[in-house]
C-alpha cells in the first residue's frame, strides 16, 4: 500500500512538473511608438492571460526606436522580440535590413490582405488616421479646417503646430504621402512654413499645445486627439473630407530574438479579438473585420483614404526628411 501511495505521489509530481513546463514563462520585449496608456492596457491583459510571462516594453517615437534598432543591430543583436511602430514603409526598410522573422499568426486571417506583407514578415495591427484637430474654445466647427489646404486660411496664420517628422513615424508618413501627391507636393509644405507653422518634438506635445489653447489647430493623430477629448480637453479631431491619411501600423517578430515563442504569443494576442477590443477601448482603430469601432468606420476611412506608394516612401525617406528640414529650418 505504501508503495502504491508513493507511486501515485511520484506520478502527481511528474504531471505537475510537466504542466509547469508547458505553461509559458519568461519575458517578452516590445519596442513600440504607442502611447504609454495603450501599452499598459496591452501589458495588463497579456500578463493576465499568461501569468508566467512578464511583458517589458520600450516606448518612444518612431525616430528614436529606429535609432535604437540601428545601434543594437550594429552591436550584433536587437534586444526587442517584437516591433510595433508607425507605418508599413518603415517595415520595408527593416525587411531590406534582414531583421524581421516571418510568422503567420492564426489571428491574421481576420486582418485584410491589404494590411499584410506578402512574405509574412509583418502584419498591420491597428489603423492610425492622420487629420486635423482644433481647439473648440478658439475655433468654431464652421471655421475648423475640413481639407488639408484649409490650413492655409489666414485665420490660422501663426496658429498651426505639427510634430517634427524626424521624431514621429506617422507624421513622416503624412509628409511623404502629401509630397508624392500632385495636388499638394512640396509647395503645400512651403506654404505651411510661410504660415508660421511651428514644429513640436513629440506627438503628445503637439496635441497638448492645441488642447491648452497655445495654438488653434494642428496636424493630428486620431487616437491622441480623441484621448484628450475623452479626458475633457477642448480639442476635436477632423477627418479630412478627402485624401485622409490612413496608416496600418504593423507588428513584426525580430529575427534571432531572445524570446521567439513568447514573441509569437504576444503577436497573436495583439491581433486577437480580445487584444483589438482593448485597443478600441483606448481610442485606437482595429484592423479586424469583427470588432466594433468607435468614431468613423474602417469602410468610411478607406473610401476617403489617399493611395500611398509605400516603396517610394521607404526609398526616399531620408531625402524627404532632409527637404522638409530645409523648408522649416
Amino acid at each position: 500500500m505504501k508503495k502504491l501511495v508513493a507511486l501515485l505521489l511520484a506520478c502527481m509530481l511528474i504531471l505537475a512538473a510537466v504542466a509547469a513546463m508547458a505553461e509559458p514563462s519568461g519575458t517578452v520585449m516590445l519596442y513600440s511608438s504607442l502611447k504609454e496608456k495603450q501599452l499598459v492596457a496591452i501589458k495588463e491583459a497579456f500578463e493576465a492571460k499568461y501569468p508566467g510571462i512578464v511583458m517589458d516594453y520600450y516606448q518612444a517615437g518612431t525616430g528614436k526606436i529606429k535609432t535604437k534598432i540601428a545601434t543594437e543591430q550594429q552591436a550584433g543583436q536587437v534586444a526587442a522580440d517584437l516591433l510595433w511602430v508607425g507605418d508599413a514603409s518603415d517595415y520595408l526598410t527593416f525587411k531590406e535590413q534582414g531583421i524581421l522573422e516571418a510568422y503567420v499568426s492564426p489571428e491574421s486571417e481576420k486582418v485584410p490582405d491589404a494590411y499584410k506583407d506578402s512574405d509574412d514578415l509583418y502584419c498591420g495591427a491597428r489603423l492610425v488616421v492622420m487629420g486635423m484637430a482644433y481647439n473648440t474654445q478658439n475655433v468654431t466647427e464652421e471655421e475648423a479646417p475640413k481639407h488639408w489646404k484649409d490650413l492655409l486660411n489666414e485665420t490660422f496664420r501663426d496658429q498651426i503646430i505639427m510634430t517634427d517628422p524626424t521624431e514621429s513615424g506617422t507624421t513622416a508618413y503624412l509628409v511623404g504621402a502629401l509630397v508624392n501627391n500632385e495636388a499638394y507636393g512640396w509647395e503645400f509644405f512651403e506654404q505651411l512654413a510661410a504660415m508660421g507653422t511651428e514644429l513640436d518634438s513629440g506627438t503628445s506635445g503637439t496635441h497638448n499645445n492645441v488642447a491648452s489653447g497655445g495654438y488653434k489647430v494642428c496636424i493630428a493623430v486620431d487616437y491622441v486627439t480623441q484621448t484628450l477629448e475623452s479626458q475633457g480637453s477642448p480639442i476635436k479631431f477632423v477627418y479630412p473630407a478627402e485624401d485622409t491619411i490612413a496608416i496600418s501600423s504593423p507588428i513584426a517578430l525580430v529575427k534571432g530574438c531572445a524570446n521567439p515563442d513568447n514573441g509569437k504569443l504576444l503577436y497573436d494576442f495583439i491581433l486577437s479579438k480580445e487584444g483589438q477590443e482593448i485597443l478600441v477601448e483606448n481610442n485606437l482603430l482595429s484592423v479586424r473585420d469583427d470588432v466594433d469601432q468607435k468614431g468613423a468606420s474602417v469602410e468610411e476611412i478607406a473610401k476617403a483614404a489617399m493611395t500611398v506608394d509605400l516603396q517610394s516612401l521607404s526609398d526616399n525617406s531620408d531625402q524627404i526628411i532632409e527637404t522638409f528640414d530645409n523648408i522649416f529650418k
